[in-house]
């Protein structure tokens, strides 16, 4: 992957009143506007608050675009953040002068604040741009998390100390998980479990961008992929770092009272795979589906879902502001649905002309070509300043990336892939057009108690 070339910009770093980073990079030739940037994992105290040598935020830097925004030292910081990033407005607007436009960014956790901003402060933005974004909100994300993660317990090892929430000691946790995650992955029993433990977040059977999707009926390595998210990712953060939201909320945010197993494999994506694995592994599903039925179920504490509908249950109200999303159609972190439940209250609210959609045909969480990012954004970018939508269509779109030329058009290997060095592999650019699935218990203002 060819870097984009180093741009001269002037750099102001600094610290809000709460003791927060900032950051904002104004390039000599400034185009005045103004990317505000939502990076959402955790950074290292002593690390700036984003990275302005990332190959994306890099390119968008030679561009001419100007990038600000606040970091963050722990998971999930939405309560800072949101009246943070506001703060870093208004202090690149006295630093730099105002911007004629302003468009949220960011990706994953970063992608969700970003949504958020919209709903939070509409009237300081032109446009939001949610890359792979936990689009289910708080309450919705972990719910289904804890769908997956009860029935790993409860099939695999319901006598284990393994806690699912209100979580003791992380570290312990995690090895426990993933000592499960192991003995069970070695026998045909453990993997029909393990394959339904993931229909419950539909979680999909491919992990590796650079490889193809497995064939719908190959449940053995649909399989293999999906304890390949477990083991890399989605344990980390279902069942370890989980802890630090229980600590911003005061309690468990999440419950499954009402959580009808049976159902939830009949509309996940993963049924069949299921059902194959089950048979292949002379198992008895139906006996399976009747010990999760008759489980004890776990309750959430009130303070704590109060606390994560305020940091957030999505309203569906963009306050003018043109939405684009972008997500890869394997992601097993933060599956596809949540652009579902997004774009379902979206529509409820009446404000569908401002949403538009964006799928790409590659596992991965958040594993866009630079040609596809860049080719999405200038979309986003022809919506603000005509006030209709370009064509999306993925043809075209899939012309215009390619035209970027190959330098533009690679992703780095996937998360813990057994040759992390690889980088810059060849990828052609994959913009489909794509119905994502039901989130099953999608939890928005409408669900509010």
């Amino acid at each position: 992957m060819t870097q984009p070339r180093q741009v001269e910009t002037t750099a102001h770093e600094g610290v809000l009143p709460d003791g927060t980073k900032y950051l904002i990079h104004v390039p000599a030739d400034w185009n005045r506007s103004l990317l505000l940037y939502s990076y959402g994992p955790p950074r290292p105290p002593e690390a700036p608050a984003w990275d302005p040598a990332m190959p994306s935020v890099a390119a968008l830097l030679e561009r001419g675009y100007a990038i600000a925004g606040c970091g963050t030292t722990r998971f999930w910081p939405l309560e800072q953040n949101l009246p943070n990033q506001v703060r870093v407005l208004d202090t690149f607007e006295q630093l730099a002068g105002r911007p004629e436009q302003t468009i949220a960014w960011g990706q994953s956790i970063g992608g969700l604040m970003t949504a958020a901003l919209v709903q939070y402060a509409p009237e300081r933005l032109d446009g939001a741009f949610v890359l792979c974004g936990t689009l289910g909100g708080g309450i919705g994300t972990h719910n289904q998390q804890l769908d997956c993660t009860f029935v790993f317990k409860t099939l695999l090892a319901p006598d284990s100390p393994l806690d699912l929430v209100r979580i003791s000691d992380p570290p312990a946790n995690i090895r426990h998980a993933l000592a499960i995650l192991e003995e069970a992955q070695a026998t045909p029993a453990g993997r029909a479990r393990l394959a339904l433990a993931a229909a419950m977040a539909n979680i999909p059977g491919w992990f590796d961008p650079a490889e193809p999707e497995p064939a719908a009926a190959d449940a053995t390595a649909r399989q293999l992929n999906q304890y390949r998210w477990f083991k890399g990712i989605d344990w980390h953060v279902f069942l370890e770092a989980r802890v630090v939201l229980e600590e911003r909320g005061g309690g468990n945010l999440s419950w499954n009272s009402e959580s009808d197993y049976r159902a939830l494999l009949e509309q996940s994506i993963n049924r069949d795979e299921v059902v194959s694995l089950y048979r292949e592994a002379q198992l008895d599903l139906d006996a399976d589906l009747d010990t999760l039925a008759r489980a004890p179920r776990i309750e959430a504490d009130p303070g704590a879902v109060e606390y994560f509908e305020r940091y957030i249950a999505f309203n569906g109200k963009l306050g003018g502001v043109p939405v684009l999303t972008l997500h890869t159609i394997g992601d097993g972190l933060v599956p596809v649905d949540h652009m579902r439940s997004y774009g379902d209250v979206v529509r409820w609210a009446g404000s569908d002309d401002l949403l538009r959609q964006l799928y790409i045909g590659r596992a991965g969480h958040c594993y866009f070509t630079r040609a596809e990012l860049l080719t999405a954004f200038d979309s986003l970018v022809a919506r603000i300043e005509s006030g209709s939508w370009p064509d999306l269509e993925p043809s075209r779109l899939n012309a215009a990336a390619t035209a970027r030329g190959p330098e533009e058009n690679s992703v780095p290997p996937a998360i813990g892939s057994l040759d992390p060095g690889r980088t810059g592999l060849p990828t052609p650019p994959a913009f489909v057009a794509f119905t994502p699935p039901v989130m099953a218990r999608a939890h928005d203002i409408r669900h509010v108690r």
